[in-house]
C-alpha cells in the first residue's frame, strides 16, 4: 500500500501540486509551506483524487500526521487546504 501511494503521488505529481497550488492564498507557493506538511498534502490530495478511501478518512489522517510532526499552525492549515480540494473534485 504504500509503495502505491509513492508512486502514485510520484506519477500525477504536476496534478496534485497544480491542485494544491490553487487553493493557496495569493504570494503562497509550495515551497513556502513546510516541509511534512507539503509531504501530506500530497499523500491526502492523491488519495482524495486517486484512492478507495473516502474524502474525510484522507483529511483527517494527513491532520494527524501535520499534528504530530508539524507547526502548531499546520493542522487548521492542512485542513483548510484539504477541505478546498475535496470540495473542488470533479466527480
Amino acid at each position: 500500500m504504500l509503495s502505491e501511494i509513492v508512486r502514485g503521488v510520484a506519477a500525477h505529481a504536476k496534478e496534485i501540486d497544480a491542485r494544491i497550488s490553487a487553493c493557496l492564498a495569493p504570494g503562497w507557493t509550495l515551497r513556502r509551506i513546510p516541509r511534512v506538511d507539503r509531504c501530506a498534502l500530497r499523500i491526502a490530495v492523491f488519495e482524495i483524487d486517486y484512492g478507495e478511501a473516502p474524502d474525510a478518512v484522507a483529511v483527517a489522517e494527513a491532520v494527524q500526521l501535520v499534528s504530530e510532526l508539524s507547526t502548531d499552525d499546520s493542522p487548521a492549515f492542512v485542513n483548510g487546504v484539504l477541505r478546498a480540494i475535496a470540495a473542488s473534485k470533479v466527480g
